[in-house]
C-alpha cells in the first residue's frame, strides 16, 4: 500500500518557522518526482515546491526565498523548511507523488497535471496568525 503522510503543521506566528515531513512508503522513492501543495480556504489548490528525482527542484513565486525543500533518500522523506512564515501562507499542506517527471517546473505550476498525480497524502493543517 502507498503513503505519503505528512506531519508538522500547526498554529506559528507571522515571522516564525515551521519544516513539514512528507514520509513516503510502497514506492521505490528515489524514482518519483515529489511535490508539496497547498488549499487554502475558499482557493484552489495550488503549487509550493517540488522536488525530481534527480534533485532539481522548483518554487512558487510567492514563497521563493522563505521556503526550501529537499529530500532524505535514506529515509523516503521530502522536508519543506518554512521562514518568515506570513497569514496567507494558511492553508492546508499536501504532499504527491509522481513517477518522475520530465519537467518539474509543469509538475508545480499546472492543476490540470498535479490534480491527477498518483499518489495524495492527507494533508497537514499550518496556521499563521497575524
Amino acid at each position: 500500500e502507498v503513503q505519503l503522510v505528512e506531519s508538522g503543521g500547526g498554529l506559528v506566528q507571522a515571522g516564525g518557522s515551521l519544516r513539514l515531513s512528507c514520509a513516503v512508503s510502497g514506492i521505490r522513492f528515489k524514482d518519483y518526482s515529489i511535490g508539496w501543495f497547498r488549499q487554502a480556504p475558499g482557493k484552489e489548490r495550488e503549487g509550493v515546491s517540488c522536488i525530481n528525482s534527480d534533485g532539481s527542484t522548483y518554487y512558487g513565486d510567492s514563497v521563493k526565498g522563505r521556503f526550501t525543500i529537499s529530500s532524505d533518500n535514506a529515509k523516503n522523506t521530502v522536508y519543506l523548511q518554512m521562514n518568515s512564515l506570513k497569514p496567507e501562507d494558511t492553508a492546508v499542506y499536501y504532499c504527491a507523488a509522481e513517477p518522475t517527471v520530465i519537467n518539474i517546473a509543469t509538475m508545480c505550476i499546472r492543476p490540470s497535471f498535479f490534480y491527477g498525480m498518483d499518489y495524495w497524502g492527507k494533508g497537514t493543517l499550518v496556521t499563521v496568525s497575524s
